[in-house]
């Protein structure tokens, strides 16, 4: 017999998020749960964890279908980016593009 409920560090590796997020998302409403027993523990039953990934499917679709891929097939990075060009789109993003060098 499966588990009817599942704690929040469950759903937390379910999702391959953090507990911390986890319990954001308990606290923000967005994933039903419940406190049990006298220190308050979460919990969150199956069903309204397959409910929440249902749902984040058919918030995700909505996403894509409202934002498509451009020509290149790239999103939101159109800049043009040369040979000579120290950083490339990824900078943009604070990740540095060229292992090695500080780039800020």
């Amino acid at each position: 017999m499966s588990q009817r409920f599942l704690t929040l560090a469950d759903v937390a590796e379910t999702l391959n998020v953090s507990a911390a997020q986890t319990y954001a998302l308990v606290r923000a409403g967005e994933l039903r749960a419940m406190k049990v027993g006298g220190r308050g523990q979460w919990r969150v039953e199956t069903s309204e964890l397959e409910a929440y990934i249902e749902r984040s499917y058919a918030q995700t679709a909505d996403f894509v279908l409202a934002h498509p891929l451009g020509e290149s097939g790239r999103v939101g990075l159109s800049r043009k980016v040369d040979a000579t060009s120290k950083f490339d789109d990824a900078d943009r993003f604070g990740r540095n593009a060229h292992p090695g060098t500080s780039g800020h």
